[in-house]
């Protein structure tokens, strides 16, 4: 038994660590599948379900609970869920609910802000399968795809053909076209593109009875069936009788979304809907998917513009920016896009949105802006463009506002401040405290005339009922995103009631539209019988009946509504409440008493995590598309789980099922717009899990590795002999779990730091002093890095030291492997000896520097939440990445370092997710530049898949593959072989070295090589 210790101790303890070269690893699954076991129900739809339809079937608790909410302020928890691989899929489910009565509820990304996605009904995703382009002709501009596909997927493979749909909504990186069509969504640019209805062009849907129909300009005289037959003859009849009602009712406004799109026959808008003849596809648009299910939408595509230009107006006022807005317009912009002094603010408390938000800002007239407005030109000639954006400059100077335009001409940073604008919803809700900005009358649309006057009498109306109001968006179609903050678990329905009346009121008054863009859904269906009287109401759910006499699709929405503010479809019902729970880490500094509890609910559902574009989050959806599996899915099972309606709580199994793919990448915690750090979470939930029901072997082994290590590098050469053993793999991987896929590191035969002479140790002082954190990783396994770390900062005239703790033991550790598996009593044993080891230092002001970034970012992250208080604070404020302190020593001309040429040319760049959820990845790219000759060229990357442990376990080792075949291995592999791959996190450098058979290197060893060129770069 000895040496089977021996060995499956040795070569399982170093699985944080990088692999041999393993270049087979492939995922030959085209959709991963983590369905927990639980899933399925005994609903007798369930096992009917599981039994005919090629799906995805949920009907446990946790499962339904993830898709009981949207983004808006309700939840109801649904019959079930069906994921279906298919549209015929989809079809055969809908067969099957019908015919036991059960309602029907297409969903896609679930971001809709009103309701429109929740109910007692069978919900059947679309958003994970259902998402082909089906059908591209560029010479007509036309596009059909199936109701899954997202819109920047689509506008992605338009590109290149010059091409885009033009409906660009804030959400568009996760929006489905389905569910922009259901909601008739408009987007920043309907002033000049208008809105769903007017870019569908033809829609084939599946009636609740089976039904499968095509709505296009041709249907009122080629109906397929008499069932579609008496449909159109309905629409046509309804409409002819009330016409001058239509037309007394719809008023003239380009943003009305209200109730079904009843004058197609004479269309009241602006842009007449783009058709010549009525188009009963305009009547689905629209109708939230209590008409028909869409299986397939044919779209109108526009030029792309060549170019674009930007104008960021700053106003003294709120006031005086929404009365000028009118004159902007006249401009022809193709948008105007408004942000107030409270979005400014709280962008500004983001550090990914600071430094974007503040290159837009300017001071008029000696004050800071109260509100921006962002005008946006486009065209395929620059230079016309570029005098409109002087046009503007001028207009605002003749308006008594000079220098108060700031242009962006560069797309880049275009892009970067659409980003902010686009994430404005999420930026209000990340307000923390129980108030939040609630959205139940936040589409009213005015004309511009009106616009300021609305503005400042709807304000009136917030003060009289003791709140304030949040304002942005659409300047430019009269329609302000405005959200009252409420306490939603106390007096905000009361309060909800009375501003949605006195709006309503005003409204009428101004002849605008009360849902203007995001739909009725529940929160604003009850309010169409207000604006459209009794004769449309009633005309309303003829078209209802016309099209779903048994009332199936999706109740309760535009037609028959419950209350806006019954409380029983909240949310937070009236009896919510989180029975208190011991936590392991702090949680009380940031969120109050309420702790854990109030950090989870800071999600609101708004689905930003659902994105497969730029940025990390989140790692496991990209690779799974499943919604359990993305950061919405974990927080809505953990807000369920703290407040009891989950069975078993918080440290239960479905908690658990939602948990194991998240890699701890932390980009929650920067790309969240309202901060939801999943990470931090995990570590809470491993520590209630694991306390309750025990480490494992791989567990300890993962945990205890610092402690170890120095043990075990005494036998390195037996360690690394082990891989060679046949059988051995296989054997780990029954006793410990650890994958035979993969191949573990090696041991560095000589783990020393560095000699006394290099450590300079007899000196004392010095206006030029270091502290090197040496971590675990690379003390151990490439030693390489920290010896090259002290050759470049001596080079740079600095003194390195080495802190050690008061017991000298044992080398200091941040305790992230302890963190890790959830035995945070540990981490903290470590956390303390490492505060007291490095606090002297700290108080000299001498800088603490890491290379592994998991490891220093637990210095500046885990450690307040272990040890909150002055002494975590100081050191996080003093302690840095190896790049970033050079940077900041030569911002303050401090750092003299010259570089030279190295033999590569070209250097590809993969950032950790630590290092781009603190921000710090310019950094890298910064002291790259500093060598002669040297391209860098980052890569578009989410995370590398091996996140720690997590790559080398048994059960994850294809989610791992899948994350790195993303986008990262594929362009590792597609690199010159004379390309310098660059990584920071040791777990990045394994996963490139196991899956691309390709060398990364730390950047301390590229400038290792460029200050000394007898260190090579690889």
């Amino acid at each position: 038994m000895l040496p089977f210790f021996i060995g499956t101790t040795l070569l399982s303890i170093k699985i944080l660590t990088a692999p041999t070269q393993l270049t087979t690893l492939t995922s030959s699954s085209q959709s991963l599948r983590f369905i927990p076991k639980s899933a399925i129900g005994h609903h007798p739809l369930a096992e009917r379900l599981k039994k005919e339809v090629d799906g995805e079937i949920y009907f446990d608790a946790a499962g339904r609970g993830r898709y009981a909410t949207d983004a808006s302020i309700y939840q109801i928890m649904p019959v079930g869920v069906v994921v279906p691989r298919s549209i015929e899929a989809a079809r055969i489910a809908m067969q099957i609910a019908a015919e036991q009565g059960v309602p029907i509820l297409p969903r896609g990304a679930g971001t809709s802000q009103c309701g429109q996605t929740v109910g007692a009904a069978l919900v059947i995703d679309n958003s994970k399968y259902c998402h082909r382009l089906l059908a591209f002709d560029a010479a007509s501009r036309r596009a059909v795809v199936e109701p899954g596909m997202v819109l920047d997927t689509l506008n992605a493979q338009l590109k290149k053909h010059g091409l885009w749909y033009p409906v660009d909504v804030s959400t568009s990186a996760q929006a489905t076209i389905g569910g922009m069509a259901g909601n008739n969504s408009c987007g920043s640019r309907s002033i000049y593109y208008g809105n769903m209805v007017h870019n569908v062009a033809a829609i084939d849907a599946v009636l609740a009875d089976g039904t499968l129909a095509r709505f296009d300009d041709s249907i009122l005289n080629n109906s397929a069936s008499q069932r579609l037959q008496t449909i159109v003859n309905g629409i046509k009849a309804i409409c002819n009788r009330e016409r001058d009602e239509i037309a007394a009712r719809f008023p003239p406004l380009l943003r009305r979304v209200a109730g079904y799109n009843l004058d197609i026959f004479d269309p009241q808008d602006p842009m007449h809907y783009n058709s010549v003849l009525p188009n009963l596809a305009h009547m689905l648009v629209g109708s939230e998917g209590t008409l028909a299910y869409f299986q397939s939408l044919e779209l109108k595509l526009s030029p792309l513009p060549a170019h674009r230009v930007l104008g960021v107006v700053n106003f003294p006022t709120f006031y005086q920016a929404m009365e000028l807005t009118q004159q902007i317009v006249s401009l022809a912009p193709t948008a105007v896009e408004l942000v107030d002094r409270t979005m400014i603010d709280l962008s500004r408390n983001n550090p990914a949105f600071r430094p974007v938000i503040d290159a837009a800002l300017v001071a008029v007239n000696g004050k800071p802006p109260e509100a921006i407005l962002l005008v946006e030109f486009a065209g395929d000639d620059l230079a016309t463009i570029v005098k409109k954006l002087h046009d503007l400059d001028v207009l605002m100077g003749d308006l008594g506002l000079a220098d108060s335009l700031v242009k962006m001409t560069d797309a880049n940073a275009q892009k970067k401040l659409w980003d902010v604008r686009k994430a404005g919803l999420n930026i209000m809700m990340s307000m923390k405290g129980e108030g939040k900005p609630v959205s139940f009358i936040e589409d009213c649309a005015v004309p511009l005339p009106h616009l300021a006057e609305y503005t400042r009498r709807l304000t009136e109306v917030f003060t009289k009922h003791g709140t304030v109001g949040t304002w942005y968006a659409h300047a430019s179609v009269g329609t302000l995103h405005v959200r009252p903050i409420l306490n939603m678990k106390m007096d905000g329905a009361n309060k909800m009631r009375a501003i949605a009346e006195e709006a309503a009121q005003l409204v009428k008054e101004y002849k605008g539209v009360y849902s203007g863009e995001h739909g009725d859904g529940l929160v604003r269906s009850e309010w169409i019988a207000p604006f459209f009287g009794p004769r449309l109401t009633a005309a309303l759910s003829e078209i209802k009946t016309l099209f779903d006499p048994n009332n199936l699709m999706n109740p309760g929405k535009i037609v028959s509504p419950s209350k806006q503010d019954d409380r029983t479809l909240f949310r937070f019902k009236p009896d919510y409440q989180t029975p208190p729970l011991t936590t392991a880490l702090d949680w009380q500094s940031e969120f109050g008493a309420r702790g854990l509890a109030a950090a989870v609910e800071m999600c609101n559902n708004n689905g930003h995590c659902r994105k497969f574009d730029a940025g990390s989050m989140c790692p496991s959806y990209r690779a799974t598309r499943d919604e359990q599996h993305v950061t919405r899915g974990r927080a809505n099972t953990l807000r369920l789980a703290l407040s009891d309606q989950i069975d078993d709580g918080f440290a239960s199994q479905s908690v658990k099922e939602v948990m194991d793919l998240c890699v701890s990448c932390k980009g929650c915690k920067r790309e969240c717009p309202t901060g939801v750090d999943m990470a931090k979470m995990k570590i809470e939930f491993l520590h209630q899990y694991k306390t309750r029901n025990g480490f494992t072997l791989r567990d300890k082994l993962v945990a205890y590795l610092p402690r170890y290590a120095p043990w075990v590098s005494k036998f390195a050469w037996l360690a690394n002999g082990f891989e060679s053993i046949p059988g051995v793999k296989a054997l780990r991987e029954r006793v410990v779990g650890l994958s035979s896929q993969r191949s573990l590191p090696r041991w560095s035969t000589q783990p020393l730091l560095l000699s006394p002479q290099r450590r300079r140790e007899g000196e004392h002082s010095s206006i030029k002093e270091v502290v090197l954190f040496a971590d675990t990783f690379n003390t151990w396994f490439e030693n390489e890095n920290i010896v090259a770390a002290v050759e470049v900062l001596e080079a740079a005239g600095y003194v390195v030291r080495f802190a050690n703790a008061a017991d000298n033991k044992r080398p200091l550790c941040c305790g992230r492997t302890f963190l890790a598996t959830g035995m945070v009593d540990q981490a903290k044993v470590e956390a303390r000896r490492t505060i007291d080891a490095l606090m002297p230092y700290v108080l000299r002001g001498v800088a603490i520097v890491g290379l592994e970034p998991s490891c220093l970012l637990t210095l500046r992250d885990e450690f307040h939440a272990l040890y909150p208080g002055e002494q975590a604070t100081r050191l996080a404020a003093n302690a840095f990445l190896f790049e970033e302190f050079l940077v900041r020593e030569k911002r303050a001309g401090r750092l003299n370092m010259p570089l030279r040429a190295i033999k590569q040319k070209h250097a590809l760049l993969h950032g950790h997710c630590h290092q781009k959820a603190f921000g710090v990845m310019s950094d890298v790219e910064e002291v790259l530049s500093w060598i002669p000759e040297l391209k860098t060229t980052p890569i578009e990357s989410s995370c590398c898949g091996m996140a720690g442990a997590f790559g080398y376990e048994a059960e994850h080792i294809e989610v791992s593959i899948k994350m790195g075949e993303l986008s990262l291995l594929p362009a590792v592999r597609k690199a010159d072989v004379d390309t310098l791959i660059v990584a920071d996190g040791t777990s990045c450098r394994h996963q490139i070295h196991d899956g691309a058979a390709r060398e990364a290197v730390h950047v301390v060893r590229v400038l290792a090589g460029a200050v000394e060129s007898r260190l090579p770069c690889h």
